[in-house]
């Protein structure tokens, strides 16, 4: 048997500010908390790693003494499912994230980082 993929642990600073960010992206909610660790998930999919097949991974945000200092090695990709990738970036800075230049020059993806920094891609395909 293989192992499923789960869960997707982002050091922090400010745990809950980083939870709530992404829970607007995303469409998730707070599935548990405290104060140095907060997990977010699909509502649409409680008890991902018992129930077969794919699953929304969750987002497990750790409040770490240290700051983010380099280019992330492992990033988020999200697709925009009920508008164009334009009108998605238009939200998402809205919500607080921020253009980044990573180095990846005309492509048909968008570079944002979130509040702390942390790079992540809009895709230019819609995916309901």
């Amino acid at each position: 048997m293989a192992s499923k993929f789960t869960e997707l642990a982002i050091d922090c600073a400010d745990p809950h500010g980083l939870a709530r960010f992404w829970c607007s992206v995303l469409d998730y909610e707070v599935l548990d908390e405290d104060d140095a660790l907060v997990t977010i998930g699909s509502p649409a999919v409680p008890e991902g790693r018992n129930r077969v097949g794919p699953v929304p991974a969750a987002l497990t945000f750790a409040r770490v003494p240290e700051g983010k200092t380099v280019k992330n090695r492992l990033h988020l990709d999200v697709n925009p499912t009920d508008r164009e990738q334009d009108e998605e970036v238009r939200r998402l800075l809205d919500l607080g994230a921020r253009h980044a230049d990573v180095g990846q020059g005309d492509e048909s993806w968008v570079v944002l980082a979130d509040p702390e920094g942390n790079e992540f891609c809009v895709l230019a395909g819609r995916h309901p």
